[in-house]
């Protein structure tokens, strides 16, 4: 089992706090599409033949690509790979891209699987985060996706934004459920510093939101969603019954996958793998034969944390007995003291070996995941 991620790195407008890879001119676009398709034969090999059962069209803003652009990766890929017969494909979208016509053309692709950059319902603050599409396009572009016949959105909000109380994220909460989707992704807002954001935050033209309030978010977000059917799987991740992310769960169970495009990752179970993120410099390599990666290989520590890390983000948490029997280390042995304190301050469970987190602990994942690092 294995997946592949395709970066297009394309956006038609920076919203002030992203620091993914794009850019916001679109003149290199029909050569980046033909450079992805050459890296993805070049690296047909990287995944050892293994089964792929899911791809995902990742940004940047994938939903720019036209039907042609679309279909000549899709074909490269399942001329090249070990492809199932029902791979969960995914492509992440702007609402204002997806008209009904464009979601009727993304369904006869195969494309089975929409992650939509909702963000908010609330025009103010779609707004503030410089989000070309409107309210009314977000509502809008679900429920035509409905009529598409998609039977598989998720969508991405934002907790942690301005505002003197919880209503607007309540209301954007209520929307989100109403609208019946099936998955959701929420991210607190993060002030990284090569984005507008930080620029603004040096200059003291705004401030981050207090940890508190943040926080606050989060606990009536597990709530809600818990009260409407919905599971968190991840920290930052909720689906009705059976209907994860496939893909991100595979990265979480550091489950092989090939990532292509410029800014790409790849993992094949034993060294990391990254792409150049530029785009002038990925085109000329990629016409040179050339895929102008960086390798990160990982000591038996790297493992181990990294492990700790993305296991105890999820619903499936840490199994210890991995790490013994795997790697030698005895987890619950060498950090006994500090997991016998999550348990009594009621932020885990731990149940034959394996810690689970809790809502109280979720908060808190990468603060205890980095206590619990091998040094």
């Amino acid at each position: 089992m294995a997946g592949i991620y395709i970066h297009i790195p394309f956006c038609r407008q920076a919203c002030y706090y992203c620091d993914f890879h794009f850019s916001t001119s679109l003149s290199l676009k029909e050569k980046m599409v033909k450079a992805i398709m050459h890296e993805l034969k070049m690296q047909y090999e990287y995944l050892s033949e293994k089964l792929i059962n899911t791809i995902y069209f990742g940004g940047g803003t994938p939903s720019l690509l036209s039907e042609s652009e679309l279909n000549s990766i899709l074909d490269v890929i399942y001329q090249n790979f070990n492809v199932s017969n029902n791979p969960e494909i995914t492509l992440e979208a702007n609402p204002d891209d997806l008209s009904l016509e464009k979601l009727k053309t993304l369904k006869r692709l195969g494309i089975n699987r929409l992650s939509i950059g909702v963000q908010s319902f609330h025009e103010p603050h779609l707004n503030y985060l410089n989000r070309i599409h409107t309210s009314f396009e977000a509502t809008n572009c679900i429920n035509n996706a409905r009529l598409a016949g998609f039977k598989n959105i998720s969508i991405d909000l934002i907790y942690g934004l301005p505002s003197n109380n919880h209503d607007i994220w309540l209301n954007d909460l209520d929307v989100a459920i109403k609208l019946n989707v099936e998955h959701i992704s929420s991210y607190c807002l993060t002030i990284e510093e090569k984005t507008v954001f930080g620029n603004w935050v040096k200059k003291g033209k705004i401030s981050s939101v207090e940890d508190d309030f943040s926080a606050q978010q989060f606990e009536i977000m597990v709530d809600i969603l818990q009260d409407n059917g919905f599971e968190q799987y991840e920290v930052s991740n909720f689906s009705k019954p059976e209907l994860h992310s496939q893909h991100n769960s595979n990265y979480w169970q550091q489950v092989s996958y090939l990532g292509v495009g410029p800014g790409a990752h790849s993992f094949n179970g034993k060294v990391r793998q990254y792409n150049i993120s530029n785009n002038p410099n990925y085109l000329k390599a990629i016409n040179n034969n050339e895929i102008p990666y960086t390798l990160d290989e990982l000591s038996i520590n790297d493992f181990i944390n990294e492990r700790i890390l993305i296991s105890l983000r999820t619903k499936w948490g840490l199994d210890t007995s991995i790490l013994k029997n795997h790697h030698g280390y005895d987890l619950l042995k060498e950090k006994s003291e500090y997991i016998k304190q999550l348990k009594n301050n009621d932020m885990a469970t731990i149940n034959e070996g394996v810690i689970i987190l809790n809502t109280k602990g979720m908060l808190l994942a990468d603060h205890i995941s980095s206590e619990l690092f091998i040094d």
